[in-house]
């Protein structure tokens, strides 16, 4: 479009100088007419416009006869042919967009053609490198690309196929079967004063009315220091220093549920993980207390007096694992880690190891793969 332009102004511009010419060719005519006009007297004047016009030399037409008359029709004419002109040297400038013209314009127009087209064909040359560099650029942003997605689905084989054949240091489970005042397992490690805790642990049940009692903490003084209870059609509760509150966590249908319990004694804020989602949370649970140190922790056997006094209708009837307790709220990206057995992350209070844990009246430990169950 821009060479057609072009060459359609160069056209243009050859017949305005054409045009241009030819006027000045008659203007300087009829100046050389208009001087001999003005140097001769009347009669004269006449008689040489009348030679003129016998010799047919008028290109203007027919003249009047009148000198007067005919110095005035020549100026009106000379005046008409330089505004003309004038009009034809500003609509040049208009087209041709520089201040003043050479003498020779086909060379110039030649000359600036020949810089356009140099010009034209300088930025198509870079515009074609810029589309090459481009299209390098663009194949090795989809190649980087391709290689990040292949590492990442090579990472995803690879954390699915340690994530199913995860195993814990200690993969034990504890099973109390029946509905007694006598089964039950005991943490031999006691806990330090606590003010914020973790305790997360795998359980089956499918104990009805209620799963009962999964653990519980006495400390002289208090039994209920920490609880863990589902009695008869009541929900699920946590006893802190024998205050309650009510968790959304529903896991007595037979299968391995993952459940992580944190509290903090600031505001006594609370919160309830099932299967890695939080499902609950809440403040004011026992605000500003303190874990006692020093007491029991009990597996399946809600505790009247430390360590004793059970309640066969508060038992827990089932199986449980990797009971876990950290001195600190964990992150909720902890906890699904730990829930989905993508990490081990043993309680940095008390771990799940088999050493210290007993079991009484008749509870046992078996081999378990929690996670493939």
């Amino acid at each position: 479009e821009l060479k057609a332009m072009v060459l359609q102004l160069r056209e243009t511009v050859l017949q305005q100088k054409e045009t241009i010419g030819s006027q000045r060719e008659a203007i300087r005519e009829l100046t050389g007419k208009l001087s001999r006009c003005e140097g001769a007297d009347g009669k004269s004047a006449t008689g040489t416009w009348k030679k003129e016009l016998g010799k047919g030399k008028d290109t203007m037409g027919d003249l009047p006869r009148d000198p007067a008359q005919v110095i005035d029709q020549l100026s009106r004419t000379m005046q008409t042919l330089k505004d003309r002109l004038e009009s034809l040297e500003h609509q040049l400038r208009a087209n041709v967009s520089y201040a003043a013209l050479p003498n020779d314009l086909r060379e110039m127009l030649q000359r600036r053609l020949a810089d356009l087209e140099r010009q034209l064909l300088s930025k198509v040359a870079e515009l074609e490198d810029e589309k090459s560099l481009l299209h390098n650029e663009t194949s090795a942003h989809r190649q980087k690309t391709e290689t990040a997605l292949n590492a990442l689905l090579e990472r995803e084989v690879i954390c699915t196929e340690c994530n199913s054949a995860f195993k814990s240091p200690d993969e034990f489970k504890v099973s109390l079967p029946l509905r007694t005042n006598y089964l039950y397992g005991k943490i031999k490690k006691t806990l330090p004063e606590l003010y914020a805790f973790t305790v997360c642990l795998w359980l089956r049940s499918s104990a009805s009315p209620g799963i009962g009692t999964p653990f519980s903490y006495a400390v002289p003084g208090q039994a209920n220091e920490i609880v863990l209870i589902e009695w008869g059609n009541n929900p699920i509760e946590l006893l802190i220093n024998d205050k309650v509150a009510q968790l959304p966590l529903f896991i007595s249908d037979g299968k391995w549920h993952h459940i992580c319990i944190t509290w903090t004694t600031r505001d006594g804020m609370w919160e309830a993980f099932q299967d890695g989602e939080k499902l609950g949370t809440g403040e004011n649970l026992a605000p500003w207390h303190p874990i006692k140190p020093g007491g029991v922790l009990i597996l399946g056997q809600e505790q009247d007096t430390v360590g004793g006094r059970f309640d066969a209708t508060q038992a827990f009837v089932g199986e449980m694992s990797q009971f876990n307790i950290w001195d600190r709220v964990l992150k909720a990206e902890d906890i699904m880690n730990i829930a989905n057995c993508s990490t081990n992350m043993p309680g940095n209070i008390i771990p799940w190891v088999d050493n210290n844990v007993d079991v009484f009246g008749g509870a046992t430990k078996w081999p378990v793969e929690t996670c493939e169950n």
